[in-house]
């Protein structure tokens, strides 16, 4: 995870103090500067009393009395969150990411439903040019709202580009159950299918493999820390949408620090923000 995150859980967000950052130099508290509007609901409403700080207050507190982090990530591209995170914990901290599944055997991942047979999707992206698809997944945990997933759709096929969503039902559905017809444009899967501009996938798609192949040139996502991990060990740049969790801290080091992406919205809170 990006490692600037952990800085700022259990502290009453909307009153940022000294008792929280007083380790950190003002230089740095500049560089860790996060916008109210990047972080998760959760976040922002924590006051150190609430369920989601209790829970994380307890977990931070274990690790406190760790004589050493491991931890999944690379020096080279977080600096600045491992040199914090070091002195915060002032323990060893160890980098020994990324940790990624080999890509011939991503495939054969155990608990995961593929929505298309991976031979088809890989035929699918044969026919596109280098760099000239979109592909676009927010996780297995996350989704957007009904209006985000119309929208969504309408934008991908103005543009005109090639691409392929690993869709799921939006907020207030089952994620891992059947996509309806209803949530997308009247017509829009038949369309995406008869022009071979879209190939939708429900449930799950062979990330790893679509990643790294040369048809794909940008990567729309959550920003979870693995589709991160993977993504920047495939060379493929990133637009950023963070929903939960840590992601927000990693568009802003993604987008900020590393030059590698660009934010496109934040939550499923609103399409405007």
């Amino acid at each position: 995870m990006c490692m600037q995150a952990p800085l700022l859980i259990g502290c009453d967000v909307r009153n940022l103090t000294a008792e929280t950052l007083e380790i950190l130099s003002n230089e740095e508290v500049i560089a860790t500067n996060q916008g109210r509007t990047q972080l998760h609901k959760f976040l922002r409403q924590a006051d150190g009393t609430d369920e989601w700080s209790q829970f994380f207050i307890s977990q931070i507190a274990l690790s406190m009395n760790s004589n050493g982090w491991i931890c999944n990530t690379v020096e080279e591209i977080e600096p600045l969150g491992l040199q914090l995170l070091r002195k915060y914990v002032q323990c060893p901290v160890w980098t020994v990411g990324p940790l990624l599944p080999s890509t011939k055997g991503s495939k054969h991942r155990a608990g995961k439903e593929s929505g298309i047979a991976f031979e088809a999707c890989m035929e699918w992206l044969d026919l596109k040019d280098e760099s000239s698809v979109v592909y676009v997944s927010f996780g297995s945990q996350n989704t957007i709202n009904a209006s985000q997933i119309m929208a969504l759709a309408e934008g991908l096929e103005k543009s005109g580009r090639s691409f392929v969503w690993v869709i799921r039902p939006p907020v207030g559905f089952d994620i891992d159950g059947e996509f309806k017809e209803e949530w997308l444009p009247k017509g829009f899967e038949e369309r995406m299918r008869d022009t071979k501009k879209g190939l939708l996938v429900q449930k799950w798609g062979p990330q790893l493999e679509i990643l790294s192949h040369k048809s794909t040139g940008v990567f729309l996502s959550h920003c979870g820390w693995n589709s991160v991990l993977e993504s920047l060990s495939n060379g493929v740049p990133m637009i950023g949408w963070s929903l939960a969790a840590e992601q927000a801290y990693n568009v802003k080091m993604l987008v900020e620090e590393m030059g590698v992406a660009v934010e496109l919205t934040r939550t499923v809170e609103t399409t405007n923000n």
